[in-house]
Order: C-alpha cells, then structure tokens, then sequence
C-alpha cells in the first residue's frame, strides 16, 4: 500500500524572501497572502531559515516601555532577544530552517512537526532547493476525507491488493473516521496485517476489531508456516 507523500501535499507556489528584505516589506507579505510564515531563501533557492507571525510580534512588542518581568523570560526562554531589534528577515528568521523532503510520508511530516515543534516546513529537493511548503492546516485536511471515501480505500488498498481478499468476505464500517472490521479470516497473521494496514490509510482515526480468525499459524513450526502459506497462496489464484 502506498502512503501519501508530502508533494501530494505541499503548495508549489511560496512566498518567500531574501536575507535582506526589511522588516515592514516582510510584515505585508504575510498579511497581503493572509500566510503565517515563510521562508527566507538565498540565490540558489536553497532556505536559510523560517519567519513566523511570532517573530514579527516580538520585535512589535519590544517598544519604548520597559518589559515585563514575564516578557523578559520568555524572550531568554526562546533565546530570540535580537529578534526584537531585527530589520531584516535574516534577523527575524529561525535558522537553520526544519525542512522535509517530497518523498517524505505524511506521518513523517506530522512527527517532524510535532518532534521540532514548528508549524510549517519548507519542501526541498535532493538538491536542498525549496519546492513546496507543507503546513499542519496541511496535514489536517487529510482527516476531512469522507467515510464512503475510507471505506473504499480500505477495501481496495487492504482487502484487495494486500490480503487477496473479496471485499464481501469482510464488512467495513466507517463512521467519523473510525473504521470497523468484522469477519473471519483464515489466518491469525492475517488479522494484524488487516488491522496494521487499515490504520495507514489516509483519513482513519482509528481501528476497530471485530475480526476472527480459522488457524492460529502464528503457532506453527517455520516448515509448517512456509507449506501452509504456499498452499494458501496457490489455492487463492484458482
């Protein structure tokens, strides 16, 4: 089964910037495109480091007033105290930059995100060029797929294509997400293939098992599973 790759996914068309655009130039890109971050790129495409809404509001929130005491730590926290009198995206921008490649799967992306704690992540070629970007909004839109949509991907992608089963053989149930198996299956192995598979369809919240099964092979001796598996396979092509 083949998982959705992030340049399914990205937007090809990115705003970006150079080390030396100014800060307001910088400030109307993003509210113009209604974005919330971007990339800062050099003369080869390559990306140099990621400007966020939040960088741009610590060097707002810097003014003549002294700062608090709790915004004091929390600009020593993020370490970004030279953000604050940035005027210049090479200033404002977190560098290195998180990026990801175009192969990369979605649950790939989501736990880069999720690991580095950052919202977007440029797409780079094998070359490090910037070819996309990739956002959590992004990712999410995955889960919005329809439940007749999920249950035809389940039974084509892992009935069909995965077990050589007839979709009739097995009920799939959708609801919200959630898939539901029922039925029995030839094969104890059979079932964690199922249930493994189902949950790597794109749009499944969850996996819920009702499946049974005839022969526990994971009980065999190895000759005994190899035989058994052949003759299975054989008969399945009749």
């Amino acid at each position: 089964m083949k998982a959705t790759k992030i340049g399914a996914l990205m937007v090809e068309d990115v705003i970006t910037v150079d080390r030396d655009t100014p800060f307001k130039e910088v400030a109307r890109l993003l509210g113009e495109h209604h974005i919330s971050g971007l990339p800062v790129v050099d003369e080869d495409d390559r990306v140099l480091g990621v400007i966020s809404e939040t960088d741009l509001m610590l060097r707002q929130a810097r003014g003549p007033a002294a700062p608090s005491a709790l915004g004091r730590l929390r600009l020593r926290v993020r370490g970004t105290a030279a953000k604050s009198r940035a005027r210049t995206a090479e200033g404002l921008m977190t560098a290195p930059a998180v990026t990801v490649r175009a192969d990369a799967t979605l649950p790939e992306a989501a736990r880069l995100m999720a690991r580095r704690r950052v919202e977007r992540l440029p797409v780079v070629d094998e070359e490090d060029r910037l070819v996309g970007i990739v956002t959590r909004r992004d990712l999410l839109e995955v889960f919005l797929r329809a439940d007749d949509d999920i249950r035809r991907a389940v039974e084509q992608e892992v009935l069909l294509n995965t077990l050589w089963l007839a979709p009739q053989n097995i009920t799939v149930l959708v609801r919200d997400g959630v898939v539901t198996l029922a039925g029995e299956l030839e094969r104890r192995s059979e079932k964690s293939i199922a249930l493994r598979t189902t949950g790597r369809v794109d749009g499944v919240v969850g996996v819920v098992d009702h499946l049974s099964y005839r022969i526990d092979d994971t009980r065999l001796q190895p000759a005994e599973q190899a035989l058994h598996g052949v003759a299975d396979d054989w008969l399945r092509k009749l």
